[in-house]
């Protein structure tokens, strides 16, 4: 197929060095995939769900594998299978995996192809909301624990990714929500009218907010840790619900609760806690603790936290905009959550 008979898409750069690659935004994009793979593969493994739509034709031999559904399977017994079978199709270092999904899917499909050959090529195409704005952009793979959230990873950049629009007709509502918790974190980042842009032109602009962050730091040693706004209490919900809550909606709840405990501490005035609400709620989005928290149980998550290297520490809105800071005292956060909780 020539480049001109391709559907149109906005073409997003993540100027990283000879690690720079191109993400695809727009309606019928992933007919673009072969425009990402690398020239060297002459093989290439695709990992998806049940479920989820078939990409084009690759012109190459390719194994699908299909992983099963549910953060339980986020796990490293996930990535020895996919690996061994990598192995048994006869991947090399110079091949390409495909990762078709969400960011279950994107996390997992990255964190083995960077430990497979201790690095293969991996392209994302991503099939949700949530990970065409957040999972499938800038690198960071992972798995879980049974003591936390992305315990076990690594920065491994795609060699490309592609956000399809069309997969969002067939998201189920709640996938939809999920999307839309992340986006709202953009919201803080830059002060940019979002609601007033079209769904294609949103995503494209939370690729471009998120690759220019990923650029300015790609390991998260500062700028980078930004993206984690609302993310330490959004965990924390996760984990302590035993994942009743998808990550996105986490993340929504993980704003307020932010925005709480940055007016605990002096940071912004009740105005702005209730700008966070408006965004929430604009949403369509859950603006009140789970009714099963336990504080003390939040905060034993938290401080297992990878940011929490001197203390509880967090990303907390203020004059200055959003910046990381620790420690935190227990009792500024517990104090956060009552707030919130005498507001629902």
């Amino acid at each position: 197929m020539s480049l001109n008979s391709l559907p149109p898409v906005q073409e997003v750069a993540v100027p990283l060095g000879e690690r720079s690659y191109s993400v695809f935004v727009g309606m019928g994009a992933v007919a673009h995939i072969h425009r990402l793979l690398p020239t060297s593969a002459k093989r290439a493994v695709v990992v998806t769900q049940s479920g989820i739509a078939a990409i084009p034709d690759l012109e190459i031999p390719t194994l699908t594998i299909h992983i099963p559904a549910g953060e339980e399977h986020k796990s490293l017994s996930t990535i020895e299978d996919l690996c061994r079978q990598f192995a048994q199709f006869g991947l090399t270092r110079n091949d390409v995996v495909i990762g078709v999904g969400g960011g279950l899917v994107t996390d997992v499909a990255g964190f083995a192809a960077s430990a497979y050959h201790r690095g293969t090529a991996v392209v994302h195409v991503a099939t949700t909301l949530l990970a065409m704005v957040d999972a499938a952009i800038g690198g960071k793979t992972g798995v879980n624990l049974p003591e936390g959230k992305n315990l076990v990873g690594a920065f491994w950049q795609p060699s490309g990714v592609i956000c399809d629009t069309n997969y969002l007709d067939t998201l189920p509502e709640r996938e939809l929500r999920c999307g839309w918790g992340e986006v709202a974190k953009y919201h803080f980042l830059t002060g940019d009218d979002m609601l007033a842009l079209s769904v294609e032109q949103r995503i494209a602009l939370c690729v471009k907010i998120k690759a220019d962050i990923v650029v300015a730091d790609e390991r998260e040693g500062g700028i980078r840790a930004l993206l984690n706004y609302g993310h330490t209490f959004g965990h924390a919900i996760e984990t302590t619900t035993h994942h009743q809550y998808a990550h996105g909606e986490a993340v929504a709840i993980g704003l307020l609760c932010a925005a709480h405990l940055a007016h605990v501490l002096g940071r912004i005035d009740s105005a702005r806690v209730e700008h966070h609400y408006n965004v929430i709620q604009t949403y369509g989005l859950q603006a009140s603790l789970p009714s099963t928290m336990s504080a003390q149980e939040w905060l034993e998550v938290m401080a297992r936290d990878k940011k929490a290297l001197d203390g509880l520490t967090f990303i907390l809105d203020g004059p200055n905009g959003l910046e990381t800071v620790s420690p935190v005292a227990q009792e500024s956060v517990v104090e956060a959550l009552n707030r919130m909780a005498s507001k629902s």
